[in-house]
């Protein structure tokens, strides 16, 4: 009722703000009533009969009134309008002060009800630990009811105290696991210092929600990320012991293998021998690629960022790849643009492993024409892209993206007719992106690939490569060759050095072109037949200084140095840029061909093994015997001897003996995993044993089939001086042992 009453009051009052003529009229009027009734009666009264009415007095006590009533009207209403103002203004701030206590009010519940709504535990302690105000959701977490909660000192029971961290504001927050009705519950406070009532001390405001559901979710997500390394772990442990359970038997294979080439064959056994050990390089490279993925998954893969030059790594792919291409009647060719730096800064064996798979694959999937390995700058500052185009069966635009994922080809067909893993191009990729580059495909079904790999590689500075194109400005060459990619990059290649070159692709029209000028070259591709390219040189002589011939490594036996021949020399394709440029500026009047004429060689087919200056004595520990034998019988072959021991043991007792006698090893070749002793053991043993009394120290060489890098590792802290991985490659021992023996002969 009361609150009703109030609020007419408050409507009037505003009321009378809106209209104030109204309560000027309401005021007016009351005043003039009273007025007249006053002087109504007073008149009344003077004129009766027994009043003693005397004119004069009434009239001057009459004005005498009438004056004083005038001038306490006056007084009054400029009174009034003065308490009227200050009554308004009052007014005004007193229905703000309402309003404003409404807002609170009603802002005061909405907090309440959000508070309550949102299931969050509050609680407030004064700085005795006293509960000064609570929620409802603490109290039903509690069990008890707010009035016996205030004022007391509870605790809800505590079953694990999480880890605190502080805010620079001086805020905590830390998660508590508690005993409720329901089951232990993870509570994530947080707690700070508040003010509630100016003058009085801080309280502590603590600020719980309930995040058991997020603490169970981070600790199952703990366990799976446990689960999934122990996994990594064990795989990674799986994939040593397999690689070394597989590598030790493959280098049995395929090092016989290789012994058994080198015997005397009949060609049926040649054929069997030569497919085994293709067998096994084929089984090798498989390894290879499930290792180099296990690494880059793991995110172990370690870039070297040196220099090295850049055409020779592009030409010695295509060399290596070009006994394979060859023997599918395949070109395979490549062209560095002269752009580009000679030395550049990267990894160039991951680079190499790239350029490798790729062009790898283009010569799988190439039927007939050949193979290009184009270099040119990228689109951005120091940006090199490897262009591998190849005329092969092209891929389909939905497998475009496909065959990068890991395990998969263009499809099933394909998988069943060329093999492999499906893993090289998804490796290739990892690689790339690492560092820092990217991977185009380009392909039509039925019309051919390219690939486009673009990585960043500054150029360097510290590089030893000299290379100088030659200038051939205002110079005739003629290129009769079939229209193949090696003639056209050729051609390429020719135009940028200034030569005005004529690419013909038909003997008869050669001729007909000779007598027309003066060519500084004629080059001939023999594979427009031997008798044919012999007339065409012969039919040159007057016409050309250098009539060369190209042919491949498989045309080398054709060849006969001493017999009389039209052409000045010759060149192996691929072509390397810096024989070509030697070929078309080296000054010669020899009209045969020189048996000794060092640009005949194929620059990727290693020089022989020279004759060693005094042979190595040489301490084996290898406890497979296939692979001691094989070890035996290459090292007699490289012209050393040999001391096999077959477990840890036996090769430290060994060494010792010699070290003993005074006659040491020139060096040890050490298996890692082997019975009693393993390699590392006895390694470090021997190196103890050194570093005690010998002054001259053994070199120590790693024989494993352990492909991971922690193994290497383990190897280099153990004290060893190199890593030789099986199966064993024969050129890659023969070096090793040639450079050692050519440093003892220095030392000695």
């Amino acid at each position: 009722m009361a609150k009703g009453v109030f609020r007419i009051k408050v409507y009037f009052r505003r009321f009378a703000r809106r209209f104030p003529w109204f309560a000027f009229v309401i005021r007016s009027f009351v005043m003039f009533s009273a007025a007249f009734g006053g002087a109504y009666g007073f008149i009344s009264g003077s004129t009766s009969k027994d009043s003693g009415y005397d004119p004069h007095a009434f009239a001057i006590g009459a004005s005498f009134l009438f004056a004083l009533a005038c001038v306490a009207l006056a007084t009054m209403s400029i009174r009034m309008r003065f308490m009227g103002r200050r009554m308004r203004k009052l007014a005004a701030h007193n229905e703000a002060l309402v309003d404003r206590n409404w807002e609170l009010k009603e802002a005061e519940e909405r907090a309440r009800s959000l508070f309550e709504a949102q299931g969050d535990l509050i609680v407030i302690r004064n700085s005795e630990g006293c509960i000064t105000f609570v929620n409802d959701a603490y109290c039903a977490l509690a069990e008890q009811s707010r009035e016996a909660l205030i004022g007391s000192r509870f605790e809800l029971t505590l079953l694990e105290q999480g880890d605190i961290a502080n805010e620079p504001n001086g805020t905590s927050m830390h998660d508590q696991k508690i005993a409720t009705a329901t089951g232990p519950r993870w509570i994530a406070w947080r707690e700070g210092l508040v003010r509630i009532d100016a003058g009085q001390p801080a309280e502590l405001q603590c600020v719980g929600r309930d995040v058991t559901d997020r603490t169970q979710t981070e600790r199952a997500l703990g366990e799976a990320r446990d689960h999934a390394n122990a996994a990594n772990r064990a795989k990674s442990r799986f994939l040593a012991m397999a690689s070394h359970e597989i590598r030790t038997p493959l280098n049995g294979i395929l090092g016989m293998s290789g012994l058994l080439l080198d015997t005397p064959l009949t060609p049926e056994q040649t054929t069997y021998a030569k497919a085994v050990k293709t067998s096994g390089d084929a089984l090798l490279s498989l390894i290879e690629e499930l290792l180099d993925y296990s690494k880059i998954e793991a995110g172990k893969i370690d870039l070297e960022h040196r220099p090295f030059a850049l055409a020779g790594l592009i030409e010695d792919i295509t060399e290596l790849l070009a006994p394979r291409a060859q023997a599918r009647n395949l070109e395979i060719a490549a062209y560095v643009d002269e752009r580009l730096p000679l030395t550049v800064m990267g990894d160039a064996a991951r680079l190499r492993q790239v350029l490798l798979n790729l062009a790898g694959n283009a010569i799988k999937f190439t039927a007939a024409g050949g193979v290009a390995l184009i270099v040119e700058p990228g689109i951005w500052p120091n940006e090199i892209s490897f262009l591998v185009r190849d005329t092969g069966i092209g891929i389909a635009p939905d497998a475009q993206q496909r065959i990068f994922r890991e395990f998969e080809q263009a499809d099933e067909g394909t998988a069943r007719h060329y093999g492999g893993t499906g893993l090289g191009l998804s490796i290739s990729e990892r690689i790339i992106k690492r560092m820092n580059g990217r991977i185009t495909l380009q392909s039509e079904l039925g019309a051919g690939s390219t690939f486009e790999v673009s990585v960043p590689l500054a150029a360097s500075d510290s590089g030893t490569a000299t290379f100088m194109a030659p200038d051939l400005t205002s110079l005739s060459v003629m290129l009769v060759a079939p229209q193949t990619i090696e003639a056209s990059l050729m051609a390429l290649r020719l135009g940028r050095w200034g030569a005005q070159t004529c690419t013909v692709s038909d003997i008869a029209v050669a001729q007909a072109l000779l007598p027309e000028r003066s060519w500084h070259a004629v080059m001939i591709d023999r594979a427009l037949g031997a008798d044919a390219a012999e007339q065409l040189a012969n039919a040159a002589i007057p016409h050309a200084l250098r009539r060369i011939v190209l042919f491949t490594p498989a045309m080398r036996h054709e060849l006969q140095p001493a017999t009389p021949s039209a052409f000045t020399g010759y060149l192996v394709k691929p072509l390397r840029a810096t024989s070509l440029a030697a070929r078309l500026t080296l000054q010669t009047d020899s009209p045969t061909i020189a048996a000794d004429d060092p640009l005949d060689r194929d620059p990727a087919t290693p020089e022989p093994t020279e004759a060693m200056a005094s042979s190595l004595s040489i301490l084996v520990a290898e406890d497979n015997e296939i692979n001691a034998l094989l070890m035996r019988s290459l090292l007699t072959r490289l012209g050393h001897k040999p001391v096999v021991t077959t477990n840890g043991d036996e090769a430290l007792e060994s060494w010792l003996t010699s070290d003993s006698a005074g006659t040491p090893y020139d060096l040890v070749l050490m298996d890692i995993q082997m019975p009693k002793l393993d390699g590392i053991e006895v390694t470090k043993r021997i190196r103890a044993r050194e570093a005690g009394q010998r002054v001259r120290r053994t070199p120590i060489l790693a024989l494993t089939a352990n492909a991971l890098v922690e193994d290497r590792y383990a190897c280099f802290e153990a004290g060893m001086d190199g890593f030789l991985m099986k199966p064993l490659d024969r050129d890659k021992l023969a070096e090793a042992l040639k450079g050692l023996a050519k440093t003892r002969h220095v030392a000695a």
